[in-house]
């Protein structure tokens, strides 16, 4: 409880303050790149529910470019998604501007991913317990699948960590998600290019 209440914090205002230091040419070289490769805007920001589902705005490196058809739509992620945006994610380089989130207290190192604001309505009561911790930049569902688990898997894992969260259990997640992340493992969906769009369960539902 001590932990989670008041060390947490300072591990992450500690943390991501010092790796953002050391991983700025990084950052720099990776903003050129992507300007140069998929345009403006380098950063792509998009309001996301923090803890206790308060809203803010998150940020990442853009992926996709803004390729439309001849009615003005956004053309499909598989096709907006170039080679350099798949590795940018392959690689979690477009989530290092989410430090800052971190370092604002808006995220913490780890806890449950950041999902769509439009996603609030459909969680049933267990799925929204994923909210009384603050957002992480990797979590327990990453660790053990992250966009190739199906969302029910997704949430046990959040509501898991929710209830077990403790110093132990977020060093070893952030070990794994290191191994991941060198690996490149469970980056996408099987069947989409990034993660499908959750409607809902079926107790979400009733």
């Amino acid at each position: 409880m001590i932990y989670q209440k008041y060390i947490k914090r300072i591990l992450d205002i500690t943390l991501s303050g010092a790796t953002i230091i050391v991983l700025s040419p990084v950052m720099g070289v990776t903003a050129i790149l992507v300007r140069k490769k998929l345009g403006g805007p380098v950063i792509f920001k998009q309001k996301r529910p923090g803890k206790d589902e308060k809203i803010f705005t998150m940020y990442k490196f853009r992926t996709m470019t803004d390729e439309r058809d001849e009615k003005g739509e956004l053309l499909p992620d598989s096709i907006r998604l170039t080679k350099f945006g798949k590795m940018l994610r392959s690689t979690s380089l477009d989530e290092l501007p989410e430090l800052f989130n971190i370092f604002k207290g808006d995220m913490s190192i780890v806890g449950p991913r950041p999902l769509l604001v439009q996603y609030l309505p459909l969680y049933n009561e267990k799925q929204r317990k994923r909210h009384k911790v603050r957002p992480g930049l990797s979590g327990l569902a990453q660790v053990n699948g992250r966009n190739a688990i199906t969302w029910e898997q997704k949430f046990n894992y959040d509501v898991e960590y929710v209830k077990k969260v403790s110093f132990a259990l977020d060093v070893s997640i952030v070990i794994k998600t290191m191994i991941k992340a060198f690996k490149r493992e469970d980056i996408n969906a099987d069947t989409a290019v990034t993660m499908e769009v959750f409607r809902g369960s079926e107790k979400a539902n009733a």
